[in-house]
Formats: C-alpha cells, sequence, structure tokens
C-alpha cells in the first residue's frame, strides 16, 4: 500500500497521541506528553515511511522505530532550548520555562531512552544494522551541536566548516531516516546506501531554507520572530558569506553591528538584511539550496525503483524546497 506523505502525517500524530506513558512517577513523562504534542512537520517519520514504501508494503510495520526518530528529535529541541534559554517553541513555553530546567534534562534523557527502545522494534534479522545506525547518528548529531557551540566563540567560520556542522547537526538524522526506511523495506545495500546520500543532500537544502527563512520569510508564516541568527550573531551560511564578500564598509558595517552591546533589535535585523541584500546574499543562498536538491534529484533518480514508487517522495522533497515555514 503506497501512502501519500499526508496519510502518513496523519498516522504518525494518531500513533503519538495514543502512545501510553503508563509508567511512575507520572511527573517525569508529563514533559514528554507535552512536548510530542506541540506538533511540526514530523519530517523524519514521513521521510522513513515514504523510503521504507518504495520497497515494502506494509508501512504500519515500521511506524514504531519511525516514531523513535521523531521522538529522538524532539529530545534535541528540548535540550537545545535549555541550552539556547529559549522561551518558546512552536508558539508554546519550552519546558524549563514551563517546568525547570532539572525536568528539562531529566524528561529529555528519558526520551532519549525511549526513542532507543522504539527505534528497537524491528525484525530481529534487521535489528543490529538498524541500531547502529542511529547510533552513530545520535553520535554525530552530538558532535555537531558541540561544533555549533564552539562556532559561537569563533570569527574565522569557513563556509565548508558551516556545511559540515549542519551536515551534523541536521542532515545525518534525515539521512537515517531515509536509509532506515529502506533498510526495514529489504532495499538493496546499494539503494540504501543512495537514500542516506539522499538524506543528507536534502538535510543541507533545508538546513540553509531554515537559514533564508530566518531572514526573508513571512513572520505570520515562518511561526516565529524574523531575524533572530541576526540579533544572536549566529554563524549562518549567510553571514559567513557576507563577510567574504563584503567591501571594506560594508564589512566594516557588519563588524559594528556583531560587536554592539546595546542596540534596537529591529533597527540591527533592517541594518543587517540591507547589507545582505547589497552584496547579494539571498540570492547566493538560494542558489546553494537548489545545488543540492538538484543533487538529491539525481540521487533519487539512481535508485533502482520504478518511477511510480519514487513519487511521493519526489513531491515531498518539492514541498519542503518551497516551505515558508
Amino acid at each position: 500500500m503506497l501512502l501519500t506523505p499526508n496519510e502518513i502525517l496523519q498516522k504518525v500524530n494518531d500513533c503519538l497521541a495514543s502512545l501510553p506513558y503508563d509508567r511512575q512517577p507520572a511527573s517525569l513523562y508529563e514533559p514528554i506528553k507535552y512536548v510530542l504534542s506541540l506538533g511540526g512537520k514530523r519530517i523524519r517519520p514521513v521521510l522513513t515511511l515514504l523510503s521504507y514504501n518504495m520497497w515494502g508494503d506494509n508501512p504500519e510495520s515500521v511506524l514504531t522505530p519511525a516514531i523513535g526518530l521523531e521522538t529522538y528529535h524532539n529530545f534535541t529541541l528540548l535540550h537545545d532550548d535549555l541550552m539556547d534559554n529559549a522561551d518558546m517553541r512552536r508558539g508554546h513555553e519550552t519546558v524549563h520555562r514551563r517546568w525547570d530546567a532539572n525536568k528539562a534534562i531529566l524528561s529529555g534523557d528519558t526520551m532519549l531512552l525511549l526513542a532507543f527502545q522504539r527505534v528497537a522494534q524491528v525484525p530481529a534479522d534487521k535489528l543490529k544494522e538498524v541500531f547502529n545506525l542511529f547510533t552513530v547518528t545520535t553520535l554525530e548529531i552530538d558532535e555537531g551541536q558541540e561544533l555549533d557551540v564552539t562556532f559561537e566563540n569563533r570569527n574565522d567560520v569557513t563556509e565548508d566548516e558551516y556545511i559540515e556542522m549542519i551536515r551534523l547537526k541536521t542532515s545525518v538524522l534525515l539521512a537515517c531516516a531515509l536509509k532506515m526506511g529502506a533498510i526495514l523495506g529489504d532495499a538493496p545495500q546499494k539503494d540504501a546506501e543512495l537514500m542516506y546520500q539522499l538524506g543528507e543532500q536534502v538535510g543541507l537544502a533545508f538546513q540553509l531554507q531554515d537559514d533564508l527563512l530566518d531572514v526573508y520569510g513571512d513572520p505570520k508564516v515562518f511561526g516565529k520572530m524574523i531575524g533572530g541568527d541576526i540579533t544572536s550573531n549566529k554563524k549562518t551560511y549567510m553571514l559567513i558569506n557576507a563577510f567574504n564578500r563584503a567591501n571594506a564598509e560594508q564589512r566594516s558595517e557588519l563588524q559594528r553591528w556583531i560587536d554592539a552591546k546595546d542596540f534596537n533589535r529591529q533597527e540591527k535585523v533592517d541594518a543587517v538584511t540591507r547589507l545582505y541584500d547589497e552584496i547579494g546574499i539571498r540570492q547566493l543562498c538560494e542558489q546553494k539550496i537548489n545545488h543540492y536538491f538538484e543533487q538529491a534529484s539525481q540521487t533519487l533518480a539512481k535508485v533502482d525503483v520504478p518511477e511510480e514508487r519514487k513519487q511521493h517522495l519526489r513531491n515531498y522533497m518539492n514541498e519542503l524546497l518551497h516551505r515558508q515555514k
């Protein structure tokens, strides 16, 4: 049975809503239920089932491990919010704001364990390969997060370093989702590796799109305040390339805004955005996004299944490319 992305999303949300949390103390599990109830795109489980469906015909059988990836992703957000001291996530209070930091740490750790437990719900002959894939992925994501943190205190981050950081922090989990679906669908090894490569390429494009929307998105659609990366001096593809391509006057103004300790938020966002416009950063970022999506399309074309089996995934990739939030 071939499922559309929307049909998969409905199954994923239904499954998440019905998960039992009957262990004690209940107070440990309340933040977990809260986080998983806040919605989101559910990209990782959707990709897992879309990939599985290219070879397999029983998508219900991989729903639990797919939910494991979503549980893990939300665990990373919970701890990211704590590290960033963020107040809001998806329009709601973050766990450490609604409860406290101790709760965010402990419930987050529990989510990580639940993620491994759910990912392990696969046939015995697939368990070692799936578990090794997931374990390496979680290690790489931690490595990416550490790089992201260290970049905050560096002014010499290169474009290549930034791309490697987002590959680790964002892309590898999408790659894991697509390869896991392929493994569980009994795909040939070559095709499973191609699906991993596809996930890396889609993930890079996805994160660069996120960087772009943070500056140029519609705040009514984007779901959060525009310019957060600018006000926090986050080392993004856009800021790195702005410094690389700016003339002396533009670089001086950029540096002045980076160094400013006391500033009007909107004034800083407007000024840096204007500099990006002058330097051509939006077009540069869009070209890089299209480059990775073109690579992804070429990779998908190499996967040895009938075109009709790929169509739902191809359509979903296009939705991600043209998303506004």
